[in-house]
């Protein structure tokens, strides 16, 4: 063989391996979503999946997202967020304030973007500063504390509303820390509070009309495993036949009477571009975290004809929705 073929043929040979590598196919990012929810086809987990569709990404293809649920068991969270870190993911989504800490305390390396936190991530020790979290943590959160408008509402709604009862989770902080608020507002509209705890959805499911004798109305205090439930609270305020008032839109949808919050999907849409940024390269201690800024106020009108309730007009001139 002739040197300079021989000599083309080795440069060839050499080139090989690095043209294969070229031509290997990206490595598909993987998502984490950690969420107290049943199913990966509810709700606020399909707009996150929306969001991710509309930003070009294709599950399964140029994506993976691995869902970790605990079904209303807020005590695994903190074993599912551990799996997550050690697959590892590149991102992880969390859904809930529980859920966010138990990711918190999972990783500091992993980015955490939070589709559903409540409260201030920088009093939870998330962050430190909204406009420059410094950490791993970023996403969006929503104000808490709006029990005491729930409440004001429900007083304006019907206003021969004196006993209310309060749905409360106490393993869930954000839940437990709307009491105080509710107290104060309750003495200002002239009502008396009785708490009603559950905890987990087997408590829920125990609780029967017959705990909600002697109240004029319900109210219910943002909860992961509420949520989750909410069809269990809906049909216990039908059976007590009493008005209840809820802290997402989805118990409206779902047939709740009135429902006053942040639009929860909205914030899971938010996070597909957090992720999407994440992904891009941006490092998630310069991504500022953004507050609610979305809000439903939702009036189920086909329920209160069901239950014989009448809301005050004045009222239901407030609604930004009446489903009628």
């Amino acid at each position: 063989m002739k040197r300079r073929v021989f000599i083309t043929l080795l440069g060839a040979a050499a080139a090989w391996p690095l043209a294969a590598r070229a031509q290997q196919p990206a490595k598909v990012p993987r998502v984490g979503i950690l969420s107290p929810a049943a199913s990966e086809t509810t709700a606020t987990l399909a707009a996150f999946r929306e969001g991710i569709r509309d930003l070009g990404y294709i599950e399964g293809k140029t994506i993976a997202l691995d869902f970790r649920l605990s079904k209303g068991n807020m005590d695994a969270l903190p074993a599912l967020a551990a799996e997550l870190a050690r697959i590892p993911v590149n991102v992880i989504v969390t859904d809930s304030t529980s859920a966010t800490l138990a990711t918190f305390d999972a990783t500091h390396t992993i980015p955490i973007v939070m589709g559903a936190t409540g409260g201030d991530p920088v009093a939870l020790g998330l962050a430190k500063s909204l406009s420059r979290p410094g950490g791993n943590v970023t996403g969006t959160h929503f104000l808490t504390g709006l029990s005491a408008k729930r409440l004001e509402l429900l007083k304006l709604a019907f206003p021969g509303v004196e006993r209310v009862a309060v749905l409360v989770n106490s393993k869930e902080a954000i839940s437990a820390t709307e009491m105080p608020k509710a107290e104060i507002a309750a003495a200002r509209v002239g009502v008396r509070l009785r708490p009603l705890a559950a905890s987990t959805p087997t408590e829920l499911r125990a609780v029967g009309p017959s705990a909600l004798s002697g109240s004029d109305g319900l109210l219910v205090v943002p909860s992961a495993m509420f949520w989750n439930n909410r069809a269990t609270i809906i049909g216990l305020a039908s059976m007590a036949r009493l008005p209840a008032i809820y802290p997402e839109r989805e118990y409206a949808d779902d047939g709740g009477l009135i429902a006053y919050g942040p639009n929860v999907r909205e914030h899971f849409r938010q996070a597909a571009g957090y992720v999407d940024r994440i992904l891009r390269g941006a490092n998630p201690s310069d991504l500022p975290i953004n507050a609610s800024s979305k809000f439903d106020f939702v009036v189920n009108l086909k329920t209160a004809r069901a239950l014989g309730l009448t809301p005050s007009p004045e009222f239901l001139s407030t609604a930004d929705e009446v489903i009628e």
